[in-house]
């Protein structure tokens, strides 16, 4: 592993930009390239193999790019593809796991709610992961039907996106959780409305912190840490509007 090589960062879309910004706290130093699928986001809606194949396309053009490592920074594209993406390519990959276990842990109501798409719910990867940090505790999911879509075009606070995110919250929070995990990475943008509304005492859990140092421990692990900064600034492509790409990066910055 060249310790100068960036490291590449891919999701359906402008998501993963919140993962991005944990990578950058916890490994200044690096250099990253970030690839936003735009153009085929939602992932949430499409099936295994198609997942699969637009997560093969991401790691070939990162590849291209000639980065060490991949975070596969979608809840979705991990669950589907990120088994294969390992068994395809030498190189090192980190996916997201949705932070059911902390949740469960710190949660003295025994509730916790989850919100996610479709996708990550059917996952095998997210079962397990309920089952066995979170045998103790109620989980409530819903699927954030839309929100994506909303997120991609930059509506991060608007009307419509705060009454659509309200159809999911309201019934979580009549359930009685004190816990809410994030299981998509385009939700930390809702982080604004998310804090109106839900009361005090309840704590929002967005996994980009644990998949930062994640990524730190196989660096080290492969002598791959960078001793400078490298390039000049961070690189950032898309599949998608390029505009919408830079001024959400601009709220996550």
């Amino acid at each position: 592993m060249k310790k100068e090589a960036p490291i590449g960062v891919f999701d359906s879309g402008v998501g993963g930009l919140s993962v991005l910004k944990a990578l950058r706290n916890e490994l200044p130093l690096e250099s990253f390239i970030y690839l936003a699928d735009s153009k085929n986001a939602p992932y949430g809606n499409k099936d295994q193999g198609r997942i699969i194949e637009l997560s093969v396309n991401n790691t070939q053009f990162l590849l291209e790019k000639n980065v060490k490592m991949i975070i596969v920074a979608c809840n979705t594209a991990t669950g589907a593809a990120i088994s294969r993406l390992r068994e395809m390519f030498s190189l090192p990959f980190v996916g997201m796991e949705p932070a059911v276990k902390p949740a469960a842990m710190e949660s003295a109501s025994k509730k916790i709610g989850v919100l996610a798409t479709a996708r990550t719910f059917e996952a095998s990867h997210f079962n397990k992961t309920v089952n066995r940090f979170a045998g103790d505790v109620e989980v409530f999911v819903k699927v954030g039907h839309g929100l994506v879509e909303l997120i991609e075009e930059g509506e991060t606070e608007s009307n419509k996106t705060r009454e659509i995110l309200a159809r999911y919250i309201d019934p979580l929070l009549a359930e009685g959780i004190d816990q809410l995990v994030l299981g998509c990475t385009h939700f930390p943008f809702l982080m604004p409305l998310l804090k109106e509304m839900l009361p005090p005492g309840i704590k929002i859990h967005d996994p980009a912190p644990a998949v930062s140092k994640q990524a730190r421990r196989l660096l080290e692990i492969n002598n791959g840490l960078a001793r400078e900064k490298v390039m000049a600034e961070d690189l950032f492509y898309t599949s998608g509007d390029y505009s919408i790409l830079k001024k959400m990066a601009g709220l996550m910055s």
